[in-house]
């Protein structure tokens, strides 16, 4: 697991009761040192024997659940906001989560740079995560490939991204954004008491992003919007659920045995669910590249068609296993990002009446009303020019990102601002850290301000010094293609919800609690109330 041989100790015990024809003291054996690697990773290592001793570390570790405060393996971002002003530091913090495992938490713009730029390569995400996450987005897809196939993926589907194929896909954003609330408003409508206009904002943004990027990826409409009960939309459900509590025990028990990824092989009945989900998800992707291939073939699809799709078949470059792990790429992460940031926005504009009113103030001067019969969609550049629209999402993104964090595993012996690294080394990228960084942001860091993005010069940056301030999309070459393609779908749908209702929490003294998977949202998906707000 950590430091010592300790399969080779296994098998020389083996080979030992084999030889000696013993297998109670094959038993015995093996529970001695099975009991000696618990204590020596649990308490000898992290304080005698770790390679990477001299990187500082929190005091108060507990042997079992490391600096955390949980025998599960959750990121303890609450004490890593302290760590940042407590730990003194050059860039890099050492931690220990559940059972004393062992994590670096690099936190200076030089570590960052050299993890996510300079070395980006060297820093693959571990096994354990791989397995878990090509279930939902393919295991070529361009989120887990590394490496050469990587480089050649990205090459291949940055087009689709150029900022000229993606402000022509405003009009998608914004007739999809409309047909949200129009649905939102059949909902309202519905309702046995005419008083209650409270809905689950989950639920909508979810939908309404899994057919944006069925339209703009696919050219095709998965219609979940005006079917809830989508098979499509019921298997992301199913994917993104939090797993029960046994396996979240299980997959601890293999951390202990030194290789998680097996969790994922077992024969439990959520593997088998999620087996099926995935299943479902792939011959949705393949059938809707055949679809497309069939276009191109009888010629009535052209050169000038702009979804990723398309761009991806005119590369040539693509079997069609590996097109549709990039559509699973994009449809899962893809939407699923979009979502929980919509569902953030709301949140935080329920908690901020201020903002919501000033934004929406903004949104009805400046774009053109919804509620007429045919609306006509805004030119990009009207919504692209609204700067406190821009100001709101870019904070909203900041203040908290979809994904909090990800884990890069050093693939070979190497240095981070000169602090020598072993192969095998992990460390959590924590945009969730990062953004509210007092030394990145400022004193106010760690509140929702976004005034911070309005102001000569601020509009890309919020004022922050550093292009490592701001891990959202992350940086370098594995940075999120969909960068641009995400925060104008998120604008135009931001400015319509906003432009229409009135929003307030259900419960608003109520605690925050979060749904913790590959995305973080609120774990009630945002119930607010809804107040349609007439003249726009």
């Amino acid at each position: 697991m950590m430091g010592l041989p300790w399969a080779t100790v296994y098998i020389v015990i083996a080979g030992y009761a084999i030889a000696k024809s013993t297998f109670g003291n094959f038993i015995l054996l093996s529970i001695l040192v099975s009991l000696l690697k618990v204590f020596y990773n649990w308490v000898l290592y992290p304080d005698f024997f770790t390679p990477i001793k001299k990187i500082p570390s929190p005091p108060g570790r507990s042997w079992i659940t490391g600096n955390s405060d949980t025998v599960f393996l959750e990121a303890p971002y609450e004490h890593m906001r302290k760590w940042l002003e407590n730990v003194p530091n050059d860039g890099l913090i050492r931690y220990y989560v559940s059972i004393n495992l062992e994590r670096i938490l690099p936190v200076g713009p030089r570590a960052l740079k050299e993890i996510l730029v300079t070395k980006s390569y060297d820093f693959p995400k571990p096994e354990f995560i791989r397995a878990s996450l090509k279930r939902l987005a393919g295991e070529h897809g361009l989120l887990l490939v590394e490496g050469d196939d990587h480089k050649k993926s990205k090459k291949n589907l940055l087009p689709a991204f150029a900022y000229r194929h993606v402000k022509e896909m405003y009009p998608i954003f914004w007739s999809k954004s409309i047909e949200m609330v129009r649905v939102m408003d059949e909902d309202l409508r519905k309702k046995a008491d005419p008083t209650d206009n409270v809905l689950r904002m989950g639920a909508y943004a979810s939908r309404a992003a899994l057919d944006i990027v069925g339209v703009a990826g696919m050219d095709h409409d998965f219609q979940s919007l005006r079917d809830p009960n989508n098979k499509l939309v019921r298997t992301y459900q199913n994917l993104m659920s939090e797993p029960p509590l046994y396996m979240k025990i299980i997959f601890l028990l293999t951390l202990l045995l030194g290789d998680p990824a097996v969790v994922h092989d077992l024969p439990l009945e959520r593997n088998r669910s999620i087996e099926r989900s995935s299943e479902t998800i792939r011959d949705v992707a393949r059938q809707m590249i055949r679809q497309k291939r069939a276009k191109w073939e009888s010629g009535s699809s052209t050169a000038e068609d702009i979804d990723i799709v398309s761009v991806a078949l005119r590369s040539g470059n693509f079997t069609e296993e590996e097109l549709v792990d990039q559509m699973m790429t994009f449809l899962g992460a893809g939407h699923e990002t979009t979502s929980t940031a919509l569902q953030w926005c709301v949140y935080v504009l329920c908690k901020h009446p201020d903002v919501q009113t000033r934004l929406r103030e903004e949104i009805r001067a400046n774009l053109p009303p919804i509620s007429t019969e045919n609306p006509q969609p805004p030119a990009a550049t009207d919504i692209d020019n609204l700067p406190y629209l821009n100001a709101v999402c870019n904070e909203v993104l900041r203040y908290h990102p979809s994904v909090p964090a990800t884990i890069r595993c050093a693939s070979r012996d190497t240095t981070i601002i000169g602090e020598p690294i072993p192969k095998g080394t992990l460390f959590l990228i924590a945009p969730e850290i990062i953004g509210k960084s007092k030394e990145l942001w400022g004193p106010d860091a760690d509140k929702f301000n976004p005034e911070r993005w309005l102001g000569p010069g601020r509009a890309n940056n919020g004022g922050a010094d550093s292009n490592y301030a701001n891990l959202t999309f992350l940086h370098g070459p594995r940075s999120c293609i969909g960068q641009g393609f995400a925060k104008a779908e998120l604008a135009c749908m931001v400015a319509v919800v906003v432009g229409k209702y009135h929003m307030e929490l259900k419960n608003p003294n109520a605690p925050l609690e979060i749904r913790q998977q590959a995305t973080v949202c609120p774990k009630d998906g945002v119930l607010a109330k809804f107040t349609n707000i007439e003249g726009w």
